[in-house]
């Protein structure tokens, strides 16, 4: 390819092509961030202040449950994503592999743990409280 030369070194060595697809990714992950965290903070703010028993009732409402599940996915996936590039570019040899392995574990892990207490809050029936309902 090269004869040896700096330049000759390097030839052939441009962009792999995937960095666009991420770059993508990382904007509609941030997009859909901004519109449920929104969702998330407007809903709460609508809720009377200090009413436990609200929440939970508002929590289980499945329309509800599956926004705040798409939450959590987009956010651990956006998490995933950016701390993908900084290792890539930051760490290099034997631990770049065991930092991305760490960055996948706890990624899925978290979204797993989110999305199971989600499930857990939405799934469990409603006891009124002391009022009554």
């Amino acid at each position: 390819m090269g004869d040896g030369s700096h330049l000759g070194k390097v030839r052939g060595l441009g962009s792999s092509g995937h960095g666009s697809h991420h770059w993508l990714q990382q904007r509609l992950t941030a997009l859909g961030n901004i519109l449920l965290v929104g969702f998330l903070f407007v809903s709460l703010i609508r809720l009377p202040l200090g009413d436990h028993g609200a929440v939970l009732r508002w929590a289980t409402n499945p329309m509800v449950a599956l926004a705040l599940i798409l939450m959590v996915v987009s956010v651990f996936w956006h998490l995933r994503l950016g701390l993908q590039v900084l290792i890539e570019d930051y760490v290099h040899g034997p631990m770049r592999l065991l930092a991305l392995v760490l960055l996948n574990f706890y990624a899925i892990g978290g979204a797993a743990y989110g999305i199971f207490t989600i499930a857990r809050i939405a799934l469990a029936p409603v006891v009124a409280g002391p009022g009554g309902m």
